[in-house]
């Protein structure tokens, strides 16, 4: 696979990797790139009019200005909040790491650019014995790592980093996203101790979001991103010129 894309993943559930992949996609949208936005697996997904739907891939989509969540987008919704090797045996599915490659070349041939979402961080089993990481292996997509800001996320976001170096991954950067307005002693060494360990640059600061509603979020995190000098070395990173 050749097309454009980034693989974005977390130090752990809950980083917040769908508002940074969705205001991602919104920023490269307003730049006049036409995005593609994919959520593989999604546990935990609601029950709409008979039908799970994926409310993170929702979310991606309409940040790319897409019309809607297709098959595509979002191969595998679950209804359970659990890992998903683990959900998707309790909905008698089991995950094809193949069918979700297919979906991607789909995907890629039709967009100039490729924002992945997985699930949870690298290590989060897919099926039997494989994982997160080996569908970005299979994807071949360098990988976004998004992480905490606050105290511990050293140590998550350097063992990511290395995990994903050991399965020849390549890290095109770190994001530390919801980064407090006033950070602590914590906040403030982390970015430079994640780059000097982690044999990754961090390629993004992403402020604290105010807004409760995901698509208010998204919008004013895309406005700074925006407006913010740095966002230029970011998207080089990313393989956007």
């Amino acid at each position: 696979m050749s097309a454009k894309g980034i693989f974005i993943t977390g130090t752990d559930t809950g980083v917040g990797k769908t508002l940074v992949a969705a205001a991602l996609a919104r920023l490269l949208r307003d730049r006049g790139l036409n995005v593609g936005v994919m959520k593989p697996v999604t546990s935990g997904c609601i029950e709409r009019n008979g039908k799970l739907v994926s409310e993170d891939a929702e979310l991606l989509a309409w940040g790319a200005g897409l019309a809607g969540v297709d098959a595509d987008t979002a191969p595998y919704c679950l209804r359970e909040p659990l890992a998903p090797s683990e959900a998707a045996g309790r909905d008698g599915v089991r995950i094809d790491l193949g069918r979700i490659a297919e979906a991607f070349e789909r995907l890629a041939a039709r967009h100039d650019y490729v924002i992945v979402e997985g699930a949870g961080g690298l290590m989060v089993p897919l099926v039997g014995g494989l994982l997160i990481a080996d569908l970005a292996v299979q994807l071949k997509l360098p990988l976004l790592v998004v992480a905490r800001p606050n105290l511990g996320t050293v140590n998550h976001t350097v063992l990511t980093c290395y995990a994903a170096r050991q399965m020849g991954l390549a890290v095109a950067g770190v994001v530390i996203n919801d980064y407090p307005e006033k950070p602590g002693m914590a906040e403030q060494s982390a970015p430079h101790l994640i780059s000097s360990l982690a044999g990754a640059p961090v390629i993004g600061i992403f402020p604290h979001v105010t807004e409760d509603d995901p698509r208010k979020a998204v919008t004013a995190l895309t406005a700074h991103l925006a407006a913010e000098p740095a966002t230029v070395i970011m998207l080089r990173e990313m393989g956007i010129t």
